[in-house]
């Protein structure tokens, strides 16, 4: 019986015409007067800002800094590249201990001696030690991928806010400030002041 009434509701919706909207009528449509964009907008954009976000991104990406450097943000060039050389130090210190202990597990399991005895007394050592070398190898590459991503971001970022404005006057102190409490106390704190 339930399937039955199910089947004539759904034959109904399907062959009942459904008039929710009508289409003959003509409506307004009111836009949002907030934001209109108008040939000045650009220009006035054009004016404010002369730095490329893409040409800034395109440059970092090319050279790691480069992007700061036609941002006039030189104090982070070596940052950047002192990063960039922390990592890839220890990405090759890692990677070297990898090939050491993975060279030593191969010619220990040849019975050919294994060169790292005094650290390493087993092959089972000699195989875990390869691996965490690899596993340290293989996040520092990623890290070190994500520096060089976050150092396009950078330049990309720091060309686009070059566009704003920032009043001289904008201002945030902290000050020593004394309070009443409810018990007819005082007390010392420091208070945050912003002013603009």
């Amino acid at each position: 019986m339930k399937t039955r009434v199910l089947i004539a509701f759904i034959f109904c919706l399907y062959f009942v015409p459904l008039f929710a909207q009508q289409t003959d009528q003509n409506i307004e449509v009111i836009t949002d007067s907030t934001f209109i964009e108008t040939e000045d907008d650009f220009l006035l954009f054009q004016e404010v800002s002369d730095l490329d976000p893409q040409r800034s991104a395109l440059l970092s990406a090319i050279v790691p800094g480069l992007g700061q450097i036609y941002n006039k943000q030189y104090w982070k060039v070596p940052v950047i590249y002192v990063g960039l050389a922390t990592f890839a130090h220890f990405i090759s210190y890692n990677n070297d201990l990898y090939h050491s202990f993975r060279n030593a597990a191969i010619s220990n399991a040849n019975g050919l001696g294994n060169p790292f005895a005094d650290i390493a007394s087993s092959q089972t050592v000699l195989v875990r030690n390869r691996d965490n070398f690899r596993r340290n190898r293989d996040f520092l590459i990623i890290l070190g991928s994500v520096f060089y991503i976050l150092n396009i971001v950078d330049a990309h970022v720091s060309a686009h806010l070059e566009e704003f404005n920032l009043n001289e006057d904008l201002a945030l102190t902290i000050e020593p400030s004394i309070k009443n409490t409810v018990a007819n106390s005082q007390a010392l704190g420091a208070s945050l002041i912003l002013r603009f």
